[in-house]
């Protein structure tokens, strides 16, 4: 599926939130990959839709990360359920995706040298979007979506392009986004202080971990 790399993902999203019904909120299922990326997105879709994140993220190699995030966004989803009570249609939900780096792992066998942002993570978002929408359409979602285009790191356009091939294939809506414009990356690290969030400094996969490690050495 080609893409065109001038659309304007946010102002999309921004049009089909202005145009849905004012009672009746859609339910979004929001792949999550971490608390803080997806305190923004909480903050912003929740005046729109009856959210349940999915945190399903197998390219976390490391177990005990992947514990600690998925209790992370337990806890922000809980506080926020609290602080923003008055004025969010449904609480905020949360499922806790099947943990199973092999699978991570033996699509990314031959791609272990590949660089951050390059083949290795479109598979790796060809997995968790995937997933996301299977569980999307099985379940009587509306739409799905992901946090992931909140990072500066990611590239929205893949990120879109791979979501929409995701729906069209198991039926479900995408909901098109890029969540780091409108200042919502700057907010997430305002939400993230806020509710002082734990903030990993890699994108989760040993082989990310190990780009970074070397980055910090370098650096030193």
């Amino acid at each position: 599926m080609a893409g065109n790399m001038t659309r304007n993902y946010q102002k999309e999203l921004d049009e089909i939130t202005a145009h849905l019904p004012e009672s009746g909120k859609r339910k979004l299922l929001l792949h999550s990959c971490c608390a803080p990326c997806s305190s923004y997105c909480l903050e912003y879709l929740s005046e729109y839709f009856d959210i349940t994140v999915f945190y399903f993220n197998p390219n976390i190699t490391d177990k005990n990360e992947f514990d600690k995030r998925a209790a992370e966004q337990e806890r922000l989803i809980n506080t926020v359920n609290n602080d923003w009570r008055s004025r969010i249609f449904e609480s905020i939900k949360f499922v806790r995706g099947e943990y199973d780096p092999a699978v991570f792992l033996e699509i990314s066998r031959g791609l272990e040298k590949a660089p951050e942002g390059g083949e290795r993570c479109r598979k790796c978002f060809e997995l968790r979007l995937g997933e996301s929408a299977r569980y999307a359409k099985e379940n009587g979602f509306d739409y799905f979506t992901t946090t992931l285009t909140i990072s500066p790191l990611k590239n929205a356009h893949v990120l879109n392009e791979v979501g929409s091939i995701m729906g069209e294939r198991y039926g479900i809506a995408f909901l098109p986004s890029d969540f780091k414009k409108k200042n919502g990356y700057k907010r997430s690290t305002e939400l993230s202080k806020q509710y002082d969030l734990y903030r990993q400094d890699y994108c989760g996969c040993a082989f990310s971990k190990a780009e970074r490690m070397a980055q910090i050495k370098d650096n030193k």
